[in-house]
């Protein structure tokens, strides 16, 4: 079991919309006012010991073996320190992402990770012929998304999932499918006629005037577009999200493309003309050549599965990633910019930087904030993240029950299931016939998501325990009741796995960032799926956005 956060979940459902469109933001300055330090003479920290010379990750430095880890960082000479651009805190995608842009623009950075491998919560793990993830599963392949693939060399390695492969979802002991495309919406049986009219006129403004309030997603659904849409797709979605309640997720924070629509257009109908004829008006630069095209609405991963990205990355990074690096205080340095106190495998070390990016989770960075701005860290600390389990089976395909295949096989990307309908399990993806090469032949791989806020009590159940109740679901619906017990390939529980976007958590968000400028604590910068949001795809969105808020800062900086 492991006790850190789940940096984004994913979802059967990740082509939406929302919250995955911004496109890269591109750097705006150049790094040619400060000298990159090379290979030989790169001395990028200081410890408070005695100086030794040692290979650290690859880099022949002058660094050292803290023997006495008692000496307060206080007594540091910020006059022996070599400045850093950057340090990103935290080596998950959110971090690395970050980081890989910087580089571009200013290469003397470092990335300091506290475990023993980056990648933060992306786990692929491949064993006894199958290939699964026990962290996010999957990405929306917006263009930021492909960008970052393309420059770390993996778009011969890019797999997509079949785009007109269906969708499901769990209603009165049916799986019934998701409409695709607008020709299907008339004849969906997920919803009712009156349930479809409801919310055709909900969506062209026919509907209640927004409150003067911020409202939960389900308030927004419930009003705009009726008791249906909200109790039979949004409700499961927002579980297969963000394993939230969405009586108390924020609209406007959660999915705020669409809550913005209504507000520019009067009605969602009438935002989305208005932003395509916005679109239209405001066309965007040539897209680039190098991007593969996707066809239609998708999901993406890699060949040897997700964890090929934050590998990529890592190479092309090197020695500027620090593995094992626990951060236990940032000080404002004397000279400018940071000291920041690691304790490493060589010992106590200090480094001072003109930039901080802190992508840990907001609970982690709260503690090591505290110090700077106890506004800042209160802020932070009162984000929640629910515990979640990913539990990943495999049956033979003779276990699948006949009215779930077609051509003989289980095709689709998978099923969710809303929380009125008696499982326990919130969801349900198809791995095998997702991505090719997940599960040897004749096997269905499937990765199912239990627990969340609705049930915490998943931390207290074994992992036999949680295999049961699974395995229990899926046979009232696609597994076959007598079927053979599925072969168990991975349980991971994650305590603390998604952060809420509850309601106010965008107003929360800005009185930390607000508190640390008050104290004037500048140059800091908050990332992270906290911050950019939880889906994989919008973390590395979020990270271009942020290194160009870096990046811009920096630039500044250097003329100071």
């Amino acid at each position: 079991m492991t006790t850190t956060a789940v940096a984004n979940h994913p979802s059967i459902f990740t082509h939406r919309s929302p919250m995955l469109s911004p496109s890269p933001s591109s750097s705006s300055s150049s790094s040619q006012s400060f000298s990159f330090l090379n290979r030989t003479n790169f001395i990028p920290y200081f410890s408070t010991s005695k100086r030794n010379s040692v290979n650290c990750n690859g880099w022949r430095t002058r660094c050292s073996v803290a023997k006495d880890y008692t000496v307060p960082p206080s007594e540091v000479d910020d006059n022996q320190l070599t400045e850093l651009d950057c340090v990103v805190v935290g080596a998950g995608i959110s971090g690395l992402c970050i980081a890989k842009v910087i580089s571009a623009n200013y290469p003397n950075l470092m990335v300091t990770e506290a475990r023993d491998r980056a990648g933060g919560n992306i786990t692929t793990v491949e064993r006894d012929g199958y290939l699964w993830e026990e962290g996010p599963n999957s990405f929306q392949p917006s263009d930021p998304m492909l960008t970052m693939a393309v420059d770390c060399g993996l778009k011969d390695d890019l797999v997509l999932g079949d785009p007109d492969a269906p969708r499901f979802v769990l209603w009165k002991d049916k799986l019934r499918p998701v409409p695709g495309k607008l020709t299907d919406l008339p004849f969906f049986d997920l919803m009712s006629i009156p349930g479809k009219l409801r919310a055709g006129f909900g969506a062209i403004g026919l509907r209640p005037s927004p409150p003067g309030y911020e409202e939960s997603v389900e308030q927004f659904v419930r009003r705009n577009l009726g008791a249906e849409v909200f109790e039979r797709l949004i409700e499961p979605f927002c579980s297969g999200v963000y394993a939230g309640d969405p009586s108390k997720l924020s609209m406007k924070a959660a999915f705020g493309k669409v809550w913005k629509l209504e507000q520019t257009g009067g009605s969602i109908i009438g935002g989305t003309f208005k932003a395509i004829k916005e679109r239209s008006s405001n066309p965007k630069p040539p897209r680039d050549p190098r991007l593969p095209t996707p066809k239609g609405q998708t999901v993406g991963s890699f060949r040897k599965g997700l964890r090929m990205l934050p590998d990529a990355i890592c190479e092309r990074l090197g020695s500027k990633v620090k593995l094992s690096w626990k951060l236990s205080s940032i000080t404002k340095s004397g000279k400018g910019g940071y000291l920041l106190t690691y304790e490493t495998p060589e010992g106590v070390v200090s480094l001072r930087s003109r930039s901080i990016v802190m992508t840990v989770p907001s609970y982690v960075a709260s503690n090591i904030l505290r110090s700077l701005s106890v506004a800042a860290a209160d802020a932070l600390s009162s984000f929640y993240y629910p515990p979640v389990a990913a539990v990943t089976i495999s049956y033979p395909q003779e276990a699948i029950r006949d009215e779930r295949l077609v051509d003989g096989e289980l095709k689709g990307f998978g099923q969710l299931h809303p929380r009125s309908q008696g499982v326990e399990t919130l969801g349900t993806i198809y791995s095998s016939s997702l991505f090719p090469n997940r599960a040897p032949n004749g096997r269905v791989l499937l990765l199912n998501y239990i627990g969340g806020a609705t049930n915490t009590e998943i931390v207290s159940k074994t992992e036999g325990q949680l295999v049961e109740a699974v395995d229990r679901d899926l046979r009232k619906m696609l597994i076959k009741p007598k079927a053979q017990d599925p072969f168990v390939t991975g349980v991971r529980v994650w305590p603390q796995a998604i952060p809420q976007f509850l309601v106010g958590h965008l107003d929360t968000l800005s009185t930390a960032k607000a508190a640390l400028s008050d104290n004037g604590i500048d140059g800091l910068f908050l990332g992270g799926n906290y911050v950019s949001g939880v889906a994989l795809g919008r973390c590395v969105e979020g990270a271009y956005e942020i290194a160009s808020e870096v990046t811009g800062f920096l630039s500044q900086y250097a003329y100071k």
